[in-house]
């Protein structure tokens, strides 16, 4: 292998089969550098990958995108096409013609200018479980093809796709018993001449250009670009999907007979939801991507009107180098409407020896596979019952990696897992016999796998979960639950229904999005709102001042005591009383207060702040029994008003205090519109005048639940300042 780079700056090496390749690498703009990929996707073939969930040490920093690929290989069973897409890929296509020629697992080939039609043979030999991944299937095509483009100089070249649920039973003898549609296909996977790298470590973006060359056959110089792949929508309304009510449960009845037999340990079948699309793809892709983060998402163009949006959640596998590394997912809980509810629901399953044995199997099973082609010795878990959280439900997750022995590489650990026994149950062969046998259609793409093969050896894929396969205009969405003898069949069912649940608010969410949701950012309420935020010599007012600037709002930040000149070089339209420590006394609370009402500037007081208003206008203040410091309470919105409007009647927040209002002795231009069960003032508003306060802190940790917080202060906001403005008119 020879490298070297040329004059213009490009970057030129020879792979193990020959073919030179030339490398050109220009910088993009990194702020939405992916989002005219996504677009191009509704027309044109490629794919998007994209992580926006990190795991410390489990994830990836890297966006990718291709469009408008030169080659690509698809299968069906045994059959395998590679097809140019453009005059580049004819000379692509030639290379990997020519690397095939002859190739021993190969029964039948049919060649033209444009495609090449093969049939892999049927295996000839016994092969023992050690080398059962090298038996003759369509990867051996795939091993052709990485061999001829193999090169340790290059990490992002490769082939990207997706990987149909099908492939394993050219392993593993299951009979096929569900229909299967005449054009489906197991295998979509494309040869990129030009890739969009997005770094998110260090906010960079580049494109990397392809030439490629070899016994005087070139590229350089071709057109590229495709033939169009639009989506075309149906006009067609489909049933539910392929379970009626109650036929679920009816199949988690029938897996506890092959339970108490010995059968199966565990086994994870799936149903299916229909939804007519009347939006692009991009739209939904996007709007999944806003709703759901996942480590796993992606937007792939296939081609023939069939698209794969996804938002999964699990690892399939990944190979560095000789390291490859698993994240099996099992052990599943709704999530809590708030923070507190959350870590209430995380208890909840540590402590579910259900769900513990869901994972234990799962990462049995895993181990198993990888000790089929790893190492003795190395296979080992090195995080067990880790939380991830999403957007409707909570997982546990192990972490297993083992070290590739001598001679196995990323398509041996590949094979050897597929399908992980997380969609497929335990044991694997005879859980996937009962899914074919007991599920209602064909799992296509759902089970399998998406992601890319490296030309270096290394592999990065996820699971095909928690994903919308469009195909001919309509929705499929497949969920599953992952039983157990001691499944309840009916909450197994609900639990497929709300996996599903997330996918298909992003099918009816995009079809008349909003431009905050498009974007993922929030409305701008408090564009050209001047806000006077006084520092009580707090621990978080800058936390809380950031709050109020996430409104679009100028803030303004001084320590007490403030200066006349403040007030009149800010000429604030909002003043907010900060928390602090001790009393209002201790600040030159009454005096701001007093500033702030000569000038009619509205007020917002939090925590020490409520208590100074509650003073300043004649009420009391008394002292708790028990300080409650770093704490979450519930409290009860009697009166939604100005800062409560839009929010449920119970929240959750966070306190901070040791002393409240007196609810006895405050003035009665006042109104209490929440407090706690015990009767603790939490929220008070001035009848007349533009003043609101809370006893608690909207900017806390304790107050995310539901972005509670948050909604607050866009509500004091968008509200409090046209009180005054309303008077005054």
């Amino acid at each position: 292998m020879t490298l070297e780079t040329a004059s213009d700056g490009a970057f030129r090496y020879e792979t193990e089969g020959g073919v030179t390749v030339t490398r050109r690498r220009r910088d993009v703009d990194y702020a939405g550098a992916i989002e005219p990929y996504v677009d191009r996707l509704d027309t044109r073939r490629g794919a998007v990958f994209s992580s926006n969930y990190e795991y410390p040490g489990r994830y990836t920093r890297w966006d990718t995108a291709i469009v408008d690929p030169p080659l690509a290989v698809t299968s069906s069973g045994r059959h395998v096409r590679i097809e140019a897409l453009n005059p580049r890929g004819r000379v692509l296509l030639g290379f990997v013609a020519a690397a095939l020629e002859g190739h021993e697992d190969i029964a039948e080939r049919h060649s033209s200018e444009s495609r090449l039609d093969l049939t892999v043979a049927m295996p000839s030999r016994a092969f023992t479980e050690e080398e059962r991944s090298r038996m003759p299937t369509v990867f051996s095509v795939l091993r052709a093809i990485v061999a001829l483009f193999k090169s340790d100089a290059d990490s992002d070249l490769g082939l990207y796709g997706a990987f149909g649920y099908d492939l394993a039973f050219q392993f593993d003898p299951v009979k096929e018993t569900l229909t299967r549609s005449d054009t489906r296909r197991d295998l979509v996977l494309y040869l990129p001449d030009e890739i969009l790298m997005v770094d998110h470590y260090s906010a960079r973006a580049y494109i990397e250009s392809y030439e490629f060359e070899k016994n005087g056959h070139s590229t350089e110089g071709l057109e590229g670009g495709g033939e169009d792949a639009p989506f075309v929508p149906s006009n067609q309304n489909p049933e539910r999907g392929d379970h009626k009510p109650g036929e679920y449960a009816a199949l988690v009845r029938r897996a506890k007979d092959k339970f108490m037999r010995g059968d199966l340990f565990e086994v994870v079948p799936g149903q299916t939801f229909y939804e007519r699309v009347e939006s692009r793809p991009s739209a939904i892709s996007r709007r999944l991507k806003a709703i759901n983060p996942s480590p796993y998402s992606f937007f792939i163009n296939l081609g023939a009107n069939e698209f794969l949006i996804g938002a999964s959640p699990e690892m399939f596998v990944r190979v560095s180098g000789r390291r490859v590394e698993t994240c099996p997912i099992s052990g599943t809980i709704r999530r809590g409407e708030d923070a507190i509810s959350d870590s209430e629901q995380i208890l909840k399953l540590l402590n579910s020896k259900k769900d513990e044995s869901e994972l234990t199997m799962c990462s049995d099973v895993d181990r198993n596979d990888k000790s089929r082609v790893c190492e003795p010795g190395s296979v080992r878990v090195i995080g067990r019952r880790q939380i991830e959280m999403y957007s409707r439900l909570i997982h546990t997750v192990d972490h297993i990696e083992g070290r590739l022995r001598e001679g196995m590489d990323a398509m041996d650990a590949f094979m050897s897992h597929a399908w992980a026994v997380t969609v497929t149950g335990a044991p694997k062969l005879w859980a996937m016999r009962f899914i074919e046998e007991n599920e209602k259609s064909a799992r296509a793409w759902y089970g399998g796998a998406v992601g890319m093969m490296h030309f270096n050896g290394d592999m990065n894929t996820g699971l095909t979960l928690r994903t919308i396969r469009l195909n001919g205009g309509i929705a499929e969405v497949r969920a599953g639950a992952t039983l157990l003898y001691d499944s309840n069949p009916e909450e197994e069912e609900a639990e497929t229904e709300l996996k599903a649940s997330a996918l298909l608010a992003a099918i009816r969410e995009a079809r008349a999005p909003q431009a905050a949701t498009q974007t993922g950012e929030r409305p701008k309420v408090g564009e050209g709102v001047r806000i006077l935020l006084v520092d009580h010599e707090d621990s978080f007012v800058h936390t809380l001042a950031n709050y109020f600037r996430q409104t679009g709002a100028d803030v303004t930040t001084v320590r007490t005591p403030v200066p006349e000149e403040i007030f009149d070089r800010v000429s604030p339209d909002l003043v907010v009383l900060s928390p602090g420590p001790g009393k209002p006394d201790d600040f030159d609370c009454r005096n701001t207060i007093a500033m702030a009402r000569q000038r009619q500037a509205p007020i917002f007081g939090v925590c020490l702040g409520l208590q100074a208003l509650a003073e300043s206008y004649g009420g009391t203040l008394r002292t708790l029994h028990v300080p409650v410091h770093g704490k979450p309470s519930r409290i009860r919105v009697s009166t939604p008003g100005t800062i409560f409007a839009g929010l449920p009647s119970e929240v959750t927040v966070g306190r901070y205090h040791s002393i409240f209002a007196d609810p006895v002795r405050l003035p009665r231009e006042f109104e209490v519109t929440a407090e706690t069960e015990d009767g603790v003032v939490m929220a008070f508003e001035h009848k007349h005048e533009p003043v609101a306060a809370v006893q608690f802190h909207p900017e806390s940790i304790m107050s995310l639940g539901g972005d509670a917080g948050m909604r607050m202060i866009e509500n004091v906001v968008a509200k409090l300042p046209r009180r005054t403005r309303t008077k005054a008119d």
